[in-house]
């Protein structure tokens, strides 16, 4: 894979350009996949975003949303995109297999692939350039980073700090985690410089849940949280059926791992949900405990350090089972 910089020459004159994102995308996917666009519109550019599938419900107010395409709905038209593309670009995923029924389409395009992302263990063999940095606060503040390498700061508009501000938000956890460094406030001051209003961002993302959501929250909390291992260690567990009479939505439960890592205690929270026979796991911590690696060697996973994801086909109780023997181990 090539630097970045391989790519500049292209953009100098109007092409058609194909993103994509990651399967399930967050805010961090859409916020940086939207960043993009709105910047290559800007330049010229015939830019369309395409996700693997629906998006959460609390992004749907994002500017540049109405133009986004979803392959699981929508095949046939995004495989036309992907056709009459001149270059690929793909955000916040390290993996082709994290874009699905939409890796084989990629895989075989003979386009040039860009990479951004900011996850471990890139496929660099896959893409003609780009860049991969795990240090990076989120792949938004990565976009932001590619507009200032190409000279032009200035252009950074409102609907670009909006979507790069959401993203790098909701992946630094409001501005907490450790990867929060300078480089981030000042992209953030810079925005500001340029009118960008964030309380309404925040407003827009954290509180906009429905009814369901709140009480399946409440309910995960009260009824399903368990907290083991001395109190280092919580667990929340649903099955399909304990998820189902609250009819969630794309999203929902997105932020619900990060919460028992509110307990003083705890350094390590886990949330397993289950849906269509397979189990997904997401994993967090806190300091020097690497969930991404112990995601990646038990349950086919990956991630950061302190924020992981994996899944298994096994029953919840065997998950459990293997989750609590091995997971301990990585728990000082």
């Amino acid at each position: 894979m090539l630097s970045i910089d391989h790519i500049f020459q292209a953009l100098e004159s109007p092409k058609k350009i194909f993103i994509t994102t990651h399967q399930k995308p967050d805010a961090d996917a859409i916020g940086s996949s939207l960043g993009l666009y709105h910047y290559l519109k800007l330049k010229g550019h015939e830019p369309t975003v395409v996700i693997p599938n629906e998006l959460p419900d609390f992004l749907h107010w994002m500017p540049g949303i109405e133009t986004v395409l979803n392959f699981e709905s929508e095949s046939k038209t995004c495989l036309g995109v992907l056709k009459e593309a001149e270059l690929i670009f793909c955000l916040d995923f390290n993996h082709l297999s994290r874009v699905k029924q939409l890796e084989t389409p990629i895989r075989n395009a003979v386009q040039p692939r860009i990479l951004i992302d900011h996850h471990l263990q890139p496929e660099p063999e896959v893409f003609y350039a780009g860049t991969s940095d795990p240090d990076k606060s989120s792949t938004c503040e990565m976009i932001y980073d590619f507009i200032i390498q190409t000279g032009d700061k200035e252009l950074i508009n409102d609907d670009i700090a909006r979507c790069l501000y959401t993203g790098t938000m909701t992946d630094t956890g409001s501005f907490r985690f450790p990867a929060t460094n300078a480089n981030v406030h000042e992209m953030i001051a810079f925005f500001k410089s340029r009118g960008l209003q964030h309380s309404r961002i925040h407003e827009d993302v954290y509180d906009s849940w429905t009814e369901n959501r709140m009480r399946f929250i409440g309910y995960a909390m009260y009824q399903k949280m368990e907290v083991v291992h001395q109190g280092k260690l919580s667990i929340i567990a649903l099955t399909e059926e304990e998820i189902k009479p609250f009819n969630l939505l794309a999203g929902d439960t997105e932020g619900l791992v990060n919460m028992p890592l509110g307990i003083q205690s705890v350094k390590v929270s886990v949330l397993l949900t289950q849906k269509n026979g397979i189990i997904k796991l997401s994993f967090r911590s806190k300091g020097q405990i690497d969930v991404s690696t112990f995601s990646r060697q038990h349950f086919n996973g990956g991630g950061h350090f302190n924020a992981a994801g994996g899944s298994s086909e096994e029953s919840m109780e065997a998950t459990l089972t293997k989750l609590k023997t091995l997971i301990t181990n990585i728990i000082p």
